[in-house]
């Protein structure tokens, strides 16, 4: 892992103090179930959220943080008027700048960056430029700025673990020397021979194709395993979740597209997979709940109490698993195909998808355009050196424009 550093935890002399960005979306509210259990190691520190104000004040009441962050102006003001005459006393913010700022506050020592998409990105650098522990579950930071977030990550010394599940199991099955490496140590001079990432399939696994154009917006985001947001459901039902998952990995443990296989497995059990030189694949395996990758995360080198139900084996009747099948995926195919053409191209597929599955969940366009915007977005996109944080945020917003562009002819 190019910059997973080991961290002393200094439970007995102070209590962990955690910022939780995207509060108040599934991986937030996860995060908050496992610090409840935990209560003796961490305390909440800030929450942010977009523009949930009702649930962030059931927040604030349940866990009395410091600080509470809306993005608009509109939403701290309804967040006001929710705590108004109640005893909490969270003073509230808002503004991506005020996230920013809270995640480098010399009293944080965790921030979980769980806020959906590119508007999680800033945030995050922020975090890692005050060389925090970062737990990554906004995996558009690296789709969006891999190398650059990297380089930032190793110079200001930040501690980053990975927090989406597969990503979470492919650590936990790497060698140690991979894990605390502070140097570019690769895969394959470490005795790993490949990356096997594994992905449900979603809800269409088996469904015929010619009938994927009908989908509608409640069976796509109906995963048959997970309980995530409404657009990481859609992503995990094109596959393109896998898509910028596959990116993810190369830039957090230093590989190439080589090193990664996808393995579609409907269980989801098996949440990835490390191949050895010598023949040998460790598996982590777990029930379906996104605690135990967070748990495992706040308390790493440690572990503990995630409130997730040991797997039973013998109710478990079936492990199986296949070749994704890239006609039924295009998506999937899309994003590996960019991983290897580089960081415009990241970059481009990421923003003009967060533009496409939003159309589709406003009924702008249907299930299978999805695709045809994010390919025509890519293929038109004329990106070239891609380097900065400026030039990375150009090319975001240049592609996102592009594909507004693609929508409106084929709106419905």
């Amino acid at each position: 892992v190019c910059n997973v550093l080991c961290m002393d935890f200094k439970f007995m002399s102070h209590k962990q103090q955690l910022v939780i960005l995207g509060a108040t979306g599934s991986i937030g509210l996860s995060t908050l179930d496992v610090v409840a259990k935990n209560s003796d190691l961490f305390d909440v520190f800030a929450l942010t959220a977009g523009q949930n104000a009702k649930k962030m004040a059931e927040l604030c009441i349940k866990h009395s943080p410091l600080y509470a962050v809306m993005a608009t102006q509109s939403a701290a003001e309804e967040l006001s008027l929710h705590l108004k005459g109640t005893a909490c006393q969270t003073l509230i913010m808002h503004s991506q700048q005020a996230m920013s700022d809270l995640c480098a506050h010399p009293d944080v020592d965790i921030v979980m960056s769980a806020i959906v998409g590119a508007a999680g990105l800033l945030p995050t650098l922020s975090a890692v430029e005050a060389g925090k522990k970062v737990l990554l579950a906004n995996k558009e930071s690296l789709v969006m700025s891999g190398q650059l977030f990297i380089d930032k990550v190793k110079k200001h010394k930040a501690t980053l673990l990975p927090i989406d599940s597969e990503h979470n199991a492919i650590f936990q099955c790497l060698p140690h020397s991979l894990q605390n490496a502070q140097s570019d140590k690769n895969l394959q001079d470490n005795g790993v021979s490949k990356i096997l990432l594994t992905g449900s399939g979603g809800p269409f696994l088996t469904r015929d194709i010619r009938t994927l154009k009908d989908v509608t917006v409640s069976e796509a985001v109906a995963h048959p395993n997970w309980s995530m947001g409404q657009k990481i459901s859609v992503d995990s039902a094109t596959m393109m979740n896998k898509g910028l998952e596959f990116i993810e990995a190369k830039w957090l443990f230093n590989c190439n597209s080589d090193d990664i296989d996808v393995v579609i497995h409907p269980q989801s059990i098996i949440h990835s997979m490390v191949q050895y030189h010598d023949g040998s694949i460790l598996a982590q395996m777990g029930n379906p709940d996104m605690r135990t990758p967070i748990a495992h995360a706040l308390a790493f080198p440690k572990r503990i109490d995630a409130g997730v139900k040991p797997l039973n084996f013998s109710d478990i009747c079936d492990f199986s698993f296949t070749k994704p099948d890239f006609t039924r995926y295009p998506n999937l195919q899309l994003a590996i195909d960019a991983c290897s053409a580089g960081q415009g191209a990241t970059t481009t597929v990421n923003a003009a998808n967060e533009i496409a599955v939003a159309a589709f969940l406003k009924g702008k366009i249907g299930f299978t355009d999805i695709y045809k915007i994010n390919a025509q977005t890519l293929e038109s996109a004329q990106y070239t050196n891609v380097q900065s944080l400026d030039e990375i945020l150009q090319c975001d917003e240049l592609a996102r424009l592009s594909a507004t562009q693609f929508i409106n002819k084929v709106a419905h």
